[in-house]
């Protein structure tokens, strides 16, 4: 199986209040950064993180946000954001682990193409791969960048949230190890693109534990499938 490595593990660093038209309940949790040492990881997620809309974040199916490090390299070339050095520019922060709002920073695995229903260890944890993230007007707020969520939506490099199985403690530098791929194949993109939405409906007998905001999602794609077809 493909392994790959914990680069950093977030949690919240400061709220931040953004207005209701950004935020419906006028404060957000996204701003994550890296914590030092080994940290718990509990059914509901990390502790030391939170949410502060319960409502459309967390929960069991989300309970941890991991991002692929070759992902967020990509965005930062494509945003100007590649690190210079110490006298590098201003703003020049290579996108640093918890940027995306993740609590994983993940190096050597393509997170957003893991398939749904895939496990993951990590030392004593357990971790499923549940459904893609979908980017909203908090994000974009806080990324500052121009039509994000539209280039977020059209480049597919989601990242994943991830169901815990088993809990435990995480730390930087541990090895990633995938321990089962469901046959299935149905990936994160998939789901979160929904370019196929008559394989998406192999989710709905394979995956059982899915989330009813993925079940929303696949109807979604089936509805679109069916206008475009009409």
């Amino acid at each position: 199986m493909n392994t790959g490595r914990v680069l950093a593990v977030c949690v919240v660093h400061a709220e931040l209040e953004y207005p209701p038209k950004v935020s419906k309940v006028g404060r957000t949790a996204i701003d994550k950064r890296p914590v030092s040492g080994r940290v718990a990881v509990r059914y509901l997620g990390v502790e030391g993180d939170h949410v502060c809309d319960p409502v459309n974040h967390g929960g069991v199916h989300q309970a941890v946000y991991a991002y692929a490090e070759q992902d967020a390299r990509r965005w930062a070339e494509r945003l100007g954001r590649v690190p210079q050095g110490d006298g590098g520019p201003a703003g020049a922060d290579g996108l640093r682990p918890g940027w995306f709002g993740e609590n994983l920073r993940i190096e050597g695995l393509p997170v957003s193409d893991a398939v749904l229903g895939e496990h993951w260890r990590i030392g004593e944890v357990v971790l499923e791969v549940s459904a893609p993230r979908v980017p909203c007007a908090t994000f974009q707020h806080w990324t500052g960048e121009a039509h994000w969520v539209k280039r977020f939506t059209q480049q597919g490099d989601t990242g994943a949230y991830l169901r815990v199985l088993s809990e435990g403690t995480i730390g930087a530098g541990d090895e990633v190890r995938i321990e089962y791929v469901p046959e299935h194949g149905v990936t994160v993109r998939d789901l979160f693109t929904g370019h196929d939405p008559a394989r998406l409906q192999l989710l709905l007998a394979a995956e059982p534990t899915i989330s009813d905001d993925v079940r929303i999602q696949i109807a979604r794609h089936a509805r679109r499938a069916e206008r475009v077809g009409s």
